[in-house]
């Protein structure tokens, strides 16, 4: 198993956790530059009542303040099981993550290469490295599940 599979499966796990909110099953861990984990969350958009508190936001926010270095992640890894949408690829860039590693694509919102590449847009000054695709039938399963369930 490589380290971005093993990064992926903590994310799954912490996707998992959305079960007892009843949000949608996205999971997301932050590892800092020498690989320790700093963060970890789910989504938490009905638990919270914020439209905002996807689990990369919440995972970002950890992150910074267990790191100590005030909003910026240099050298971390974002690792999700869903590609990010607009307003977490911009909170990543933002946040200087050095590099993002999800499973499922989402070419409905996707903002990490399907539907835009927020990420590689060569106007911004910041421009992470992307790994997509890792363990994606699993992370995918988790949202077709939820999916399943609700219809």
């Amino acid at each position: 198993m490589t380290s971005d599979e093993q990064l992926v499966r903590a994310a799954i796990e912490a996707a998992r956790r959305a079960d007892a909110t009843a949000d949608i099953p996205i999971g997301a861990v932050v590892t800092g530059p020498d690989g320790t984990v700093l963060a970890a969350a789910c989504n938490a958009r009905e638990a919270l009542g914020d439209p905002t508190a996807h689990a990369e936001i919440l995972a970002l926010r950890a992150a910074a303040t267990r790191l100590g270095d005030g909003w910026r992640l240099t050298g971390c890894t974002l690792a999700v099981t869903v590609e990010p949408c607009t307003m977490c690829a911009g909170a990543l860039v933002l946040a200087r993550v050095a590099r993002v590693v999800f499973g499922a694509w989402e070419p409905k919102t996707g903002a990490v290469g399907s539907l835009w590449d927020v990420v590689r847009d060569r106007r911004l000054t910041h421009r992470p490295e992307v790994v997509g695709g890792v363990l994606e039938a699993e992370c995918a399963a988790l949202l077709d599940e939820f999916f399943a369930d609700r219809r």
